[in-house]
């Protein structure tokens, strides 16, 4: 039976389309993995893919995709999957969600995937009723390819989750691994919200028991509030399954009195928080 503990990508015995019970959604998310190969171009220091690479996927099967979607669909829609697989109080379909093994937009593929996506919603009539989503660190933003599959989203009413885990150059690279400017995040979500309607996804954790820095506090606090206008709000959450970076055993959760300090300063900054401990 899938768990909120488990998110495994090879539950359905398929290549690229998993099941996951979401915590967040409240609900089976139907995963879209386009990086089979567990590359990603970031490596955040709690990311939960087994033996992860840095790079990009391989060559996308788009017929597999298609076939494996649209057999999946076929047997939670007409048959017994969401009662025999899915925990009570979770037996429901709430989302199509590229996530997966790394980053969904270093594909080249994307856009066609979306669409892969988009025409099997429809054939089983989901559209409008089941949300489409992009799950996304937004580093690839500036290529074309990516701005069509995330448009292309837009106007299959989805919406996309961007993260943005720390405010400072420093922190991000400590946390996600990544040479990243706060100034580019800036811009990609400035060109992301134009594409699709997009909400900010933080990670909240200590690192080996330290409470996160207050002028990395500050300077998020910032970004978001200079981003504002243009997102639908922040989905704070912390750790919920053990990392598989070597830094695993220097992470912990926060206690539920800092995440909630954490959301009430965003509040006040009149933005809409989502918190999931």
């Amino acid at each position: 039976m899938l768990s909120i503990h488990d998110h495994s990508r090879d539950g359905a015995g398929m290549k690229y389309v998993y099941p996951v019970v979401s915590r967040r959604a409240q609900g089976v998310s139907i995963g879209i993995n386009l990086n089979v190969n567990n590359a990603c171009n970031w490596a955040c220091i709690y990311c939960q893919v087994p033996d992860l690479e840095r790079g990009g996927p391989p060559e996308i099967d788009l017929p597999r995709l298609e076939a494996e979607l649209h057999d999946f669909f076929n047997t939670v829609v007409s048959g017994d999957f969401l009662q025999r697989e899915v925990p009570s109080g979770f037996r429901r379909l709430v989302d199509v969600a590229f996530s997966g093994n790394g980053e969904p937009t270093s594909a080249w593929e994307f856009p066609e995937a979306v669409e892969i996506v988009g025409r099997q919603m429809k054939e089983f009539g989901l559209l409008g009723g089941l949300k489409l989503r992009l799950i996304t660190n937004g580093s690839l933003l500036h290529q074309l390819h990516v701005q069509q599959g995330i448009a292309r989203i837009g106007e299959l009413q989805g919406e996309v989750w961007f993260k943005i885990d720390r405010g400072t150059s420093d922190g991000i690279l400590r946390v996600n691994g990544s040479h990243t400017p706060p100034e580019k995040i800036r811009k990609a979500v400035s060109v992301c919200s134009k594409l699709a309607p997009t909400w900010i996804q933080t990670c909240l954790f200590s690192i080996d028991g330290a409470p996160i820095e207050a002028e990395e506090i500050d300077a998020y606090l910032e970004l978001i509030a200079s981003i504002r206008t243009r997102i639908e709000g922040v989905h704070l959450y912390g750790l919920a399954r053990p990392s598989r970076r070597p830094e695993a055993a220097r992470l912990s959760a926060l206690n539920a009195e800092s995440l909630s300090s954490f959301a009430r300063r965003m509040a006040a900054l009149d933005i809409r928080v989502i918190t999931n401990p």
